[in-house]
């Protein structure tokens, strides 16, 4: 099973991040092969019960999400992200890593390859909205009491979110 890297992040000014829930990345995850990579992400996320929504990048402005937890594939190229809002913590991703965003995470591509893709999912009946203000006292509550998802993306049942995600 592929090693999970965990990252906790605290508010950050007008970024609300995620208290209690970490990051999860998840290193060389799924193997980039064969003319159309990005299929393998949108299987397993779909396998393991987070359907694909779209395949684009990564937006190069700071934003958060209240409506969904969101897994990112890299499916192709490189990028280097910051995550947690401004002057948070910088990961560089390359094809083959998976990231786990709770809600309310900040994040943003400070530079990537031409050939940068993302694969992107969400738990059924969640969704991504664009929030690039402070939430919200009602925003703040949707984060904390959005449900978690069945199974890890990548790994499935008895996967790093039931490790990592406490209820």
């Amino acid at each position: 099973m592929t090693e999970v890297q965990t990252l906790l992040l605290e508010r950050n000014g007008w970024v609300p991040n995620n208290p209690r829930l970490p990051v999860l990345i998840y290193r060389s995850a799924i193997a980039v092969e064969g003319d159309d990579p990005a299929a393998r992400f949108e299987q397993t996320f779909g396998a393991n019960g987070w359907p694909a929504q779209w395949r684009y990048g990564i937006y190069d402005y700071h934003h958060y999400h209240t409506e969904g937890h969101e897994v990112l594939g890299v499916a192709a190229g490189q990028a280097r992200l910051m995550l947690g809002g401004p002057d948070g913590q910088v990961v560089d991703v390359c094809a083959g890593d998976v990231l786990l965003l709770p809600a309310g995470t900040g994040h943003c591509n400070l530079g990537s390859s031409e050939d940068f893709l993302v694969v992107g999912a969400y738990p059924p009946g969640q969704q991504a909205d664009i929030c690039r203000a402070a939430p919200s006292d009602a925003q703040l509550a949707r984060i904390a009491g959005l449900a978690f998802p069945e199974t890890d993306p990548v790994q499935g049942v008895g996967g790093a979110v039931g490790r990592y995600w406490s209820h």
